[in-house]
């Protein structure tokens, strides 16, 4: 999330991969024998998440990153960059992209369609936990709990969003026993509800009075008092979310076993501070390999708000 959170693929591109069949050059069909693994391909495919502070250092960093899993494997590592998990997901099911960021819808939805599994995940050590928090301004003494909120003018962020709007969704739908189908119309819960378009439209809003609470990455108020740009006593923190997940790198499952084994070792031996630093924010930053069931819970309370869509095996 955070920085992980935002994804996927040069649509043209991805389109295209999306769209091939499997031929003599396919990375599905075509096996390396430079590699000394005679089941493994000659090519790994991977996308890469754009990096909205710094995009020409962020293509510089995964460049170092692609040139060491080349190293490592001893097979040719293609990347591309883009913004779009449905075209992602689709070139994966096909068989012609090998690894994509993957928030838990999205990985719930490539493990349906194309066996995708967990590879690993960004983390930092003893980082700050990465969750929404409601907020509503400083000297409000009306709002001062989730259950003030009712008959209020709400902002979400975008009906796209992990934090600014699905994970603040499922909690008010889990405390108050909503309909999940209601919460976001106005008249149901709040008087009013609105779409911000970002975090810090959400946190100013409700500063300027716009609107009269919000839910926002917890992270983006620290971020924006440091800045300048609000005071910590501009806003009242009423709940918050339970931990949200970092986004994963996935993995496509019909790769060899020993093939997706060395990918997450190749993953896990990269260390280069700098990386970490421009595109993680933390040089203590690293690749973990990540557990199986690690999605489990985002997944479990995305279908209590029947956000998961419907997924044709």
């Amino acid at each position: 999330m955070k920085k992980f959170s935002k994804l996927l693929v040069t649509v043209g591109l991805l389109t295209t991969l999306a769209a091939c069949g499997s031929d003599e050059s396919s990375i599905s069909s075509t096996s390396a024998e430079t590699t000394g693994k005679e089941n493994w391909p000659e090519q790994l495919t991977l996308v890469q998440m754009p990096n909205e502070n710094n995009p020409t250092e962020a293509t510089t960093m995964h460049t170092a990153l692609r040139e060491h899993l080349t190293e490592e494997l001893g097979v040719e590592v293609i990347e591309y960059d883009g913004a779009s998990y449905a075209v992602g997901i689709e070139a994966m099911a096909s068989g012609n992209l090998d690894i994509m960021l993957g928030s838990p819808m999205s990985y719930y939805q490539a493990n349906k369609l194309a066996g995708a599994e967990l590879l690993v995940t960004p983390t930092i050590p003893d980082g700050p936990e990465y969750y929404t928090a409601f907020i509503t301004q400083g000297d409000n003494d009306e709002i001062n709990s989730l259950a003030d909120l009712k008959g209020e003018n709400f902002a979400f962020v975008d009906a796209a969003s992990s934090s600014g709007f699905l994970y603040p969704k499922a909690t008010l739908v889990q405390e108050f026993d909503l309909d999940s189908e209601l919460v976001e119309q106005s008249g149901y819960f709040f008087e009013n509800v609105a779409f911000s378009g970002s975090h810090p439209n959400s946190l100013m809003g409700v500063v300027m009075g716009d609107y009269d609470a919000a839910a926002v990455a917890g992270s983006v108020i620290d971020m924006m008092a440091e800045a300048g740009q609000i005071k910590k006593e501009d806003v009242k923190v009423i709940g918050k979310t339970e931990k949200i997940p970092d986004a994963s790198y996935i993995v496509r499952g019909d790769l060899p076993e020993d093939f997706k084994e060395a990918i997450r070792d190749a993953f896990v031996s990269f260390a280069d501070e700098s990386y970490f630093e421009a595109l993680h924010e933390d040089p203590k930053a690293r690749f973990v390999a990540t557990e199986p069931d690690f999605y489990d819970p985002a997944i479990e309370m995305l279908g209590t708000i029947n956000a998961l869509e419907e997924v044709q095996e």
